[in-house]
């Protein structure tokens, strides 16, 4: 099935390559994938190679021949559904739950038990869909448009139909989403309320990992707003802001204040208090213009229970600091 998308290069990839910049702003294709399914690429309607370095407002429209999804298979997979409409179904994603099938994790994804969910919709006649249906194409992705690593849990987004997922898709390319995550560092920024600015870079020692450097031009650029709503002592409860959207990007920046993020062994050490817990992230709230409506919609979810578990520890662990805690940031 023959994809096309149109694109405007946003001021921060300005200078930067063709086929990165693509494979960052269309996230459901790779850069190896670009390579072997292009059929169209063009830059203000010339066309021009993947190699090409692009400047801001420059006008991109690419086309290529999607790969057939035919390996992703409907499972059974419990969601928690926060909203669910003709155009989009909001999920709280719980840690350890994989967003996409990838190498090492073919099945047991969100994107399993999407399929299936909405499979479900159509054999009992619930077909809410409005257009095509995702479901239905041969080259089905499950119109999820953005990711959360697999230990981070919270809120995702996901397209029902082609339609919205392209409506979707120009919301978070043009930073029209607001998301609102909650952590646990092991440590306690300085000052505590700040703003982390900087441009990450593939780790040379660890592929798997990012680093950050103050150089323009070397990395993507990132920006994270946190606030600490409570100290226990050296422990923090923090609120964070994301303005841009980058891979690792939270973990990075409070790794980079020396706090890492409870249970983030990749770019942190395991704590001893806590060594069975799992990355202490999660994203808590999304705003949103949905297809078909005129409001923006904000979805928010409780705190999650392993949250809740951890600071009641902390609070046991260090009894003058109860009370710090505002809990009204956090459970508004």
């Amino acid at each position: 099935m023959i994809q096309e998308r149109k694109l405007i290069v946003p001021e921060e990839y300005s200078g930067e390559r063709l086929d990165k910049i693509v494979s960052r702003l269309v996230p459901e294709i790779s850069r190896s994938q670009l390579k072997k399914s292009l059929k169209i690429i063009q830059v203000n309607g010339k066309k021009t190679k993947l190699s090409r370095c692009v400047a801001r407002g420059d006008e991109i429209f690419l086309s290529w021949e999607e790969q057939t999804v035919s390996a992703l298979v409907p499972e059974d997979i419990p969601l928690e559904i926060v909203y669910e409409d003709k155009n989009v179904v909001v999920i709280n994603k719980p840690s350890g739950l994989v967003t996409h099938p990838a190498a090492g994790n073919w099945t047991g994804t969100l994107a399993n038990g999407l399929l299936f969910h909405l499979n479900r919709q159509q054999d009992g006649k619930e077909n809410l869909q409005a257009g095509s249906s995702l479901a239905e194409e041969p080259g089905f992705r499950t119109g999820i448009v953005h990711r959360l690593d697999k230990e981070t849990s919270g809120l995702i987004i996901t397209a029902k139909n082609f339609e919205s997922e392209k409506y979707l898709q120009e919301q978070f390319f043009h930073r029209r989403v607001q998301k609102e995550y909650i952590a646990i560092l092991k440590g306690v920024p300085r000052p505590l309320y700040g703003a982390v600015k900087n441009f990450l870079i593939r780790d040379p020692r660890n592929r798997k990992r990012f680093s950050w450097i103050d150089e323009p031009g070397k990395g993507k650029f990132s920006h994270t707003v946190y606030r600490v709503t409570a100290v226990y002592g050296n422990y923090s409860l923090v609120v964070l802001k994301l303005k841009t959207g980058r891979t690792h990007q939270i973990r990075v920046h409070m790794k980079s204040l020396g706090c890492p993020i409870l249970g983030d062994n990749l770019y942190g050490k395991p704590d001893s208090e806590f060594p069975g817990e799992k990355l202490m992230l999660c994203s808590r709230l999304l705003g949103i213009r949905l297809p078909g409506k005129v409001e923006f919609s904000r979805f928010k979810i409780p705190v999650p229970v392993r949250f809740k578990r951890v600071i009641k520890k902390l609070r046991e662990m260090y009894p003058r600091d109860r009370g710090k805690i505002n809990w009204k940031d956090i459970e508004s």
